[in-house]
């Protein structure tokens, strides 16, 4: 199946025009034509099937056959990570918590990075695609990049962990989460997180954890984290 987004229709959407790029995607590369079904999603849930009314290159047209709504999780992650100084790799770890099932993904400038700046439009279009080759109808919230600091000042709810590398007491992830609850997790950058800003981070209830033995890169860190928070979910 091949999926299409966009997160304009809703339940009430009769017919709908694709954008020229993806009209000419689906006729010229995909090689559809009228009749032929394809499937959208919003983002939000809905599964919109539809059939293809016009199959013009520049202005391709579906009637929207039927809907059906996903329920959403029960719980909700998120993902505060230090972009990496390898852009490829801060990517592919949006690629992959995305198919992983992550709720939200903001970026964090630490002491301690070495990347400050991201490209906010290419990073959500890597979600976006990741979503569809994934077929979910869930698109994670991608927050603009923010200090450390002023990241920590917000007010999180649910489960709030730190994963560092200081030698310090800290319980495995996998034992310190609980099941079907919202939880917030911190990842430093390539340097790690500052004594300060572990320190703050304990002043602001976040609780210390351990992925494992070995000492991961950023991006392997956050993929992990996802994925034991999202099979700790599913149990």
């Amino acid at each position: 199946m091949q999926l299409f987004y966009n997160p304009n229709l809703d339940n009430t959407t009769i017919d709908f025009t694709f954008s020229e790029e993806e009209s000419k995607h689906i006729i010229r590369v995909l090689r559809k034509k009228e009749d032929d079904i394809l499937t959208i999603t919003n983002g939000k849930g809905l599964l919109l099937t539809s059939k293809i009314t016009i199959a013009n290159p520049k202005k391709c047209t579906a009637v929207i056959l039927n809907s059906k709504e996903k329920e959403p999780s029960r719980s909700w992650i998120h993902l505060a990570v230090a972009p990496t100084k390898n852009n490829d790799r801060f990517e592919w770890f949006l690629e992959k918590a995305t198919e992983i099932g992550i709720n939200e993904i903001t970026p964090i400038v630490c002491e301690n990075s070495e990347r400050k700046v991201i490209k906010q439009e290419r990073m959500e279009k890597v979600i976006q695609s990741a979503m569809k080759q994934s077929l979910q109808t869930f698109l994670p919230k991608f927050n603009p990049i923010i200090s450390y600091k002023e990241f920590i000042k917000k007010e999180h709810n649910g489960q709030l962990f730190i994963a560092h590398c200081e030698e310090t007491e800290k319980i495995d992830l996998s034992k310190k989460a609980e099941k079907q609850k919202n939880t917030t997790i911190l990842i430093g950058p390539e340097g790690d997180f500052s004594t300060t800003e572990i320190k703050t981070a304990f002043e602001n209830n976040f609780s210390p954890v351990s992925l494992g033995e070995n000492r991961l890169r950023t991006e392997t860190a956050a993929v992990v984290a996802c994925t034991t928070l999202s099979i700790i979910n599913q149990v």
